[in-house]
């Protein structure tokens, strides 16, 4: 048998860890090269013999001390012997991407909207003992003549997504961080993970160069649902509690409305129209955000209630809509023209105070609007 070289073939794969030699019948006095990075593991039946770090070698019993052992080598010549030669890749690999198979369901602590929340990430990741690596990894190849870094990804996927998963979680439970807001914390919560993950990596013998999460998101339903709590809270900010409560209260009227066999349906049946429902919801409305109406309005029902208590509960509607009827004048919004109860201050449709004022300067009642008292001239504001 000749002679040969035996050399990593750096041209079949650019995302190799462990290469293995493909034939084990060496000779001896044939020459190993080793590139930096690599470190070359001579193998006889699985288990680990010589190593040789980065340089030229000639193979001879002088230099394979421990297969010699194992193999009983002859001194001297070029007998041939058998063995297997792995090149380990020791250089770092930066570019390991990641990311969680299954969502994570949590509710938002802000926004209480329960959100299905994925995480993305990269990693970079080494050979920190070749030995340790060897006895855990190496030993279980089998035929294969290659080990890419996606395959030591696929044996790490499940600790990385556990630690992934809960560091997200504690953040977002414990520490009460918005979904939305989370990206703001990526760093920490990257180092976090990266300290519990590396314990499992070493192991193996293998150490995290760094660890990122780079994106957490979830589907753009979970995140409609968030914009609609934050137009409503908009809303409520822009118009103030008496005007949006009487805004919901026209919504639900108007829902009734469109539903023939619902509310509206009911409304009928008992006697009053689809007006005078509008007109009972707006007086409620302004009742429940006037504190002076409050008591108006508690009277009329409750002597709707009275009624409603003699008649049963088909006249409970009707007795109730000609209480507050009965309470009720209608005037004119100096602002937008609506007409609504009189007893009321506040506009139902626009939302304008239509209450008297008093002059500053004479202490005469004024109508809403008016610019100039007419008794002594005094400017209204």
């Amino acid at each position: 048998m000749a002679l040969e070289i035996i050399r990593f073939n750096g041209l079949k794969s650019k995302d190799w860890l462990i290469y293995k030699y493909p034939s084990e019948n060496i000779i001896m006095g044939s020459q190993l090269i080793v590139q930096e990075g690599q470190v070359a593991i001579f193998s006889r039946g699985g288990a680990m013999a010589d190593m040789f770090y980065p340089g030229t070698y000639t193979l001879k019993t002088e230099n394979l001390p421990i297969l010699r052992t194992l193999v009983n080598l002859p001194f001297g010549g070029n007998s041939p012997f058998s063995a297997e030669i792995y090149f380990v890749n020791t250089t770092v690999k930066l570019d390991i991407t990641w990311g969680t198979t299954d969502p994570i369901q949590l509710v938002d602590p802000k926004y209480h909207v329960k959100l299905r929340i994925r995480a993305f990430g990269q990693m970079g990741m080494r050979v920190r003992d070749v030995s340790g690596m060897f006895r855990e990894i190496i030993g279980g190849l089998g035929k294969d003549e290659w080990v890419r870094f996606d395959r030591i990804r696929e044996y790490y996927r499940g600790i990385l997504v556990v630690k992934v998963k809960s560091a997200i979680a504690n953040a977002i439970i414990t520490d009460g961080i918005s979904a939305l807001e989370i990206d703001a914390y990526l760093d920490s919560l990257s180092q976090k993970v990266k300290e519990q993950v590396e314990p499992e990596f070493i192991r193996y013998g293998f150490s995290v160069a760094n660890f990122f999460i780079q994106s957490i998101n979830f589907p753009d339903e979970d995140f409609d649902m968030i914009n609609n709590i934050l137009a409503d809270r908009a809303a409520f900010d822009l118009m103030g509690d008496n005007r949006y409560a009487t805004k919901r209260s026209f919504d639900v009227y108007q829902d009734a409305a469109s539903n023939q066999n619902g509310m509206a349906g009911t409304f009928v049946a008992g006697g009053m129209g689809l007006g005078a429902a509008i007109g009972v919801g707006s007086a409620m409305g302004n009742a429940l955000g006037n504190p002076m109406m409050q008591s108006q309005a508690g009277k009329a029902m409750g002597a709707g209630a009275e009624e409603a208590a003699a008649a049963g509960a088909a006249g409970a509607a009707v007795a109730g809509a000609e209480a507050v009827a009965e309470a009720a004048s209608s005037k004119k919004c100096v602002s937008c023209g609506a007409e609504f109860p009189s007893k009321y201050k506040f506009c139902p449709e626009c939302g304008f105070n239509n209450a008297e004022i008093e002059c500053r300067g004479c202490g005469r009642m004024l109508n809403p609007g008016i610019k100039f008292c007419p008794e002594c001239g005094t400017r209204v504001e």
